[in-house]
């Protein structure tokens, strides 16, 4: 497989992936608030929150369909990654968010590695 098509593929996967862990945030506000108290009183922050994620999913799926076209798209990508990882390592690291949510902060982390890579990959081409 060749460096355009595994770029390809990383946002399609990325995108994906995305999608699947977002989507279910606009039907579990409530169970969040049990499982992590307290309550969310605004929830328009976390519909906020999701609704711009998603969007950022969206264009990691135009980004798939031709890398090189939507090369510099990449970077607000990585910083879409970036944010969302290192704020939750920072609020973990001053135990305000479980270590559950470690595990998305990391993904995340390593999608804007990935990200860092292929849009150093793509210049070449």
């Amino acid at each position: 497989m060749n460096k355009s098509a595994l770029v390809s593929r990383l946002f399609q996967v990325a995108a994906s992936y995305g999608v699947i862990v977002l989507l279910p945030l606009y039907f579990t506000v409530d169970k969040m608030g049990r499982d992590y108290p307290p309550a969310i009183t605004h929830v328009e922050f976390l519909y906020g929150f999701a609704g711009v994620a998603l969007a950022w999913q969206v264009m990691f799926f135009i980004i798939a369909r031709d890398p090189q076209r939507y090369r510099l798209a990449m970077l607000p990508g990585i910083l879409e990654k970036l944010f969302w990882g290192v704020t939750v390592l920072l609020l973990f690291l001053q135990d305000r968010v479980p270590g559950t949510l470690m595990i998305f902060g990391a993904i995340d982390l390593a999608l804007a590695a990935s990200f860092i890579w292929a849009f150093l990959v793509t210049q070449e081409t």
